[in-house]
């Protein structure tokens, strides 16, 4: 079945009045190499609309009508902008107009990540690739096409914007890269998902909703660790090839093709009524996918998956924890007694979600409670217990500090069932749905005070017998005296800590918990969850945008937050990420750091997503920086530091892509007539080095992981691969072999052209990982050596051992870690 027979696309005359726009009619859906285009107030056809939109069209296909055109795009103060595609309107003059209702539709976009400013540029070079630079001059993206014989660009009928080569074929194209939307003929392969935008407003794809084609289905995600699914269509696949099957949105419905000759009929997946003119989908902030026709202005003509699901099976229906019940949102109580754990975070917009009372916390495991909702159900329900009683699974997620809540299903009126433990909750539902074929529980996990778990003890005492209830009384004094020194010490511990930290040289700004709690708005803009702690997104009053990481736990939190401050209190590098101030008031103690806006390294160099696949210079630089930044802090402070957890998730980027270090938790201060210290066992299994066995380390244990991270950066993936074959699954054990066929190139990054194009340099960056990862760490090069070689002011080592250490999936199961951290998201600044 040819996708030709579904492409028919046509656009009916519109009856509404134009207001049209002075400036040359033109009809150029196409460019020749060296071509620039300069993001200019002054530039030809650009046309600001009444929604506080602008466009500066640079190529159109097509007039009188709804018509696809691509240029630069903003909405809202145009402080920065978009090189988009949009569906805009025009006259038979082939003028782009104002209409007298109607805006601007963007259906695809190159940089929602980093959008530019005026004067930025888009280039079509010599070379054969498309562009983009910011008004300084930095690349904000390009469709890295270099020395791949480009002959021009195109705009199609379809909205598909095309670099072509000599013989007209397709080189590069937009419907491979799909954004948050589709228009009708555009594919979704597996490996192509659409990611939910923020906001209308912020276009960044850190929204928590995608959606996506797989070799076994149609789903719809919400991004949690691990994802949780809201709406999916199990298909199979339609023959033995795999691969051969893809979505293809068509006028009025999203379809399932096959590329096989064997299967001659399309299955549909979602439908909605017939397209009558111009037609786009777009997968919405809240997770809705929605199709929106012109008619007489954009109309939105279907909600496709509330139709399947209902209202209240959106994830976000009501905000994490919140309850939906027939479009109303309420928060979670308890019904045997009057406590309130979860109150909403605007009592006008219930839609917000609501926040705990008390933070859950894994310090206090022992003050875990549930609370029982009856009738309530989930979006979602993967089964993690089968077969299992309703006690039986609240136990696991009591054992499980990850879990938030245990949520049971069983057949009506039975006491066995299935059990789902997520590890964090989005919005519950009234189980309204479903209430005829199962009984649904859950059972909410919650954290109360200590007096309040201890009354509840209290109460299981019987008082008919006097001399218990004197023993309990008797038992309740000597709690309460032992309570009172606990926190008379702690107390205390409390004064002589701050009293110690004001008295440290070149601390940074202190601030009181008030002052964090109003620039983080009440700590409701969770941004990660790092080892010890969660961090929160902030502004302080000058503007200045912080991420405040909010320390967990009693003495281990105390030196993890002693060790963070004293570490790079005082000290100041470019490759470090900025402690700007840090707070320690009565029992809190958090820190307070610049806001790293693109996150950390690990979402960069996992995710095999090719339209955000880092280019080879790119990757390079983070390379260099990262080194830059050790080097300083075992070579030019005034005492040696060790980082000692140096992985993805504790390196961040900027909006620049620079590198910085964090997470100093872990550290360790040695001075400099010290060539060794001996240690208890920290870090991150997988990163560690060989000599942590003997509890005695150099600094060249950082240089071991910064191997692990180089080699991760290089290849594209993790250290340890769980999907990959058992020979393939350990990084190490994988560049050993390669290095002793001599096929190195193997694994180097296969999501990027640019990386494979520049594969002997790439080679050159793996040797020196090699030379990090020698098991005799005397042979493993400082950093400022490192930096060196990759600058290529010095060779690597030519006499490199590839006989690593062998590793295992077990990671030393006989050691116990000191301080470890797990392998979560650990993040000091800047969003996932």
């Amino acid at each position: 079945m040819a996708l030709s027979q579904f492409l028919p696309f046509f656009f009916f005359i519109l009856s509404c009045s134009f207001h049209l726009i002075t400036s040359q009619p033109y009809d150029y859906p196409s460019a020749n190499l060296s071509t620039t285009w300069i993001n200019s107030v002054s530039a030809d056809h650009s046309v600001n609309f009444t929604d506080g939109s602008t466009i500066r069209a640079i190529l159109l296909r097509g007039t009188f009508g709804p018509k696809y055109a691509c240029g630069f795009y903003c909405n809202g103060n145009c402080d920065t902008y978009l090189f988009a595609i949009f569906i805009v309107q025009t006259n038979s003059a082939s003028r782009i107009t104002l209409p007298a209702i109607g805006f601007p539709q963007v259906v695809w976009s190159a940089n929602r990540n980093k959008p530019v400013r005026i004067n930025s540029t888009l280039e079509l070079t010599a070379q054969g690739d498309l562009v983009l630079r910011d008004a300084d001059g930095t690349l904000a993206w390009s469709t890295n096409t270099t020395g791949k014989s480009i002959a021009g660009l195109n705009l199609t009928d379809e909205g598909n914007l095309v670099l072509f080569d000599s013989k007209n074929a397709t080189v590069w194209q937009s419907f491979h890269h799909p954004t948050d939307a589709l228009v009708p003929g555009q594919r979704l392969v597996p490996g192509m998902k659409l990611t939910a935008s923020v906001s209308t407003t912020n276009w960044t794809e850190r929204g928590l909703f995608s959606l996506s084609f797989t070799d076994d289905g149609f789903v719809a995600l919400v991004e949690s660790n691990p994802p949780q699914t809201y709406f999916d269509v199990t298909i199979g696949r339609l023959n033995a090839s795999r691969g051969s099957n893809y979505v293809v949105y068509l006028n009025g419905s999203l379809a399932l093709l096959s590329n096989s000759s064997n299967s001659s009929n399309s299955q549909t997946l979602v439908s909605f009524s017939l397209a009558t003119s111009a037609q786009y989908m777009r997968l919405e902030s809240d997770g809705h996918l929605k199709v929106y026709e012109w008619q007489s202005g954009w109309t939105e003509m279907d909600d496709l998956l509330t139709g399947f699901n209902g209202e209240c099976y959106y994830p976000m229906a009501c905000g994490r924890y919140g309850i939906c019940s027939r479009g109303q949102c309420s928060c979670p109580k308890s019904s045997s007694n009057s406590t309130t754990y979860f109150r909403q975070i605007d009592d006008r917009q219930g839609n917000l979600g609501c926040s705990e009372v008390t933070r859950l916390t894994c310090n206090a495991s022992s003050n875990h409670r549930f609370l029982d909702l009856q009738d309530v159900d989930y979006f979602t329900f993967t089964t993690d217990i089968r077969n299992t009683s309703m006690n039986t699974c609240k136990d696991a997620c009591l054992r499980n500090c990850s879990c938030k809540a245990a949520l049971f299903r069983s057949g009506l009126n039975s006491s066995t069932g299935d059990c789902y433990l997520p590890s964090e909750i989005f919005s519950l539902a009234n189980n309204e749905k479903d209430k005829t074929r199962y009984d649904s529980h859950a059972f909410i996990k919650v954290q109360v005070e200590p007096e309040i778990a201890a009354a509840k003890e209290k109460r299981r005492v019987n008082g008919a017998i006097l001399g218990s209830v004197i023993g309990v009384s008797i038992l309740g004094i000597i709690v309460g005296i032992a309570v009172f020194i606990f926190w008379k010490k702690k107390r205390k511990a409390n004064e002589d800590e701050e009293d110690y930290l004001d008295h440290v040289p070149g601390m940074p700004t202190r601030f009181s918990y008030d002052d964090l709690k109003a620039a983080t708005e009440n700590f409701t803009k969770k941004l990660g969850q790092g080892g010890f702690g969660s961090v929160f997104e902030g502004c302080l009053a000058d503007g200045t945008k912080i991420a405040v990481k909010c320390l967990d736990g009693i003495g281990q939190v105390k030196a993890s937050f002693l060790a963070e401050v004293e570490t790079i209190g005082s000290i100041h590098h470019v490759n470090l990420v900025q402690l700007i101030g840090f707070c320690a008031e009565k029992s809190h103690r958090l820190l307070v750091y610049e806001c790293m806006s693109n996150g950390s390294l690990e979402k960069w160099i996992y995710h095999g997503k090719q339209e955000q696949t880092l280019d080879w210079n790119c990757r390079r630089k983070i390379i260099q920086d990262i080194a830059k930044g050790l080097a300083y802090l075992h070579e030019e402070c005034r005492q040696k530091i060790l980082h000692l957890d140096i992985k993805p998730p504790n390196i961040l980027l900027d909006e620049k892509y620079n590198a910085k270090l964090a997470d100093f938790g872990l550290s360790k201060l040695i001075d400099r007539n010290q060539s060794q210290v001996m240690t208890q066992m920290r870090g991150t299994p997988g990163y560690l080095a060989p000599e942590w066995l003997s509890g005695v380390i150099t600094e060249k244990v950082d240089v071991y992981s910064f191997g692990i991270v180089l080699l991760e950066i290089l290849s594209g993936r993790r250290h340890f691969e769980a999907s990959e074959s058992e020979d393939q699954q350990v990084m190490v054990n994988l560049f050993r072999r390669k290095a002793e066929e001599g096929k190195l190139v193997d694994l180097i990054d296969k999501h990027s052209e640019d990386m494979q194009f520049y594969k002997e340099e790439v080679v050159k960056a793996m040797q020196i990982a090699a030379w990090c990862l020698q098991s005799d760490f005397t042979k493993r090069p400082s950093m400022s050596m490192v930096v060196k070689a990759m600058e290529g002011v010095i060779d690597v080592d030519k006499d490199l051992d590839y006989s690593f250490r062998p590793q295992t999936v077990s990671a030393i199961p006989y050691i116990s870690f000191a301080d470890s951290t797990p392998l979560l998201p650990s993040i000091l600044s800047g969003p996932r």
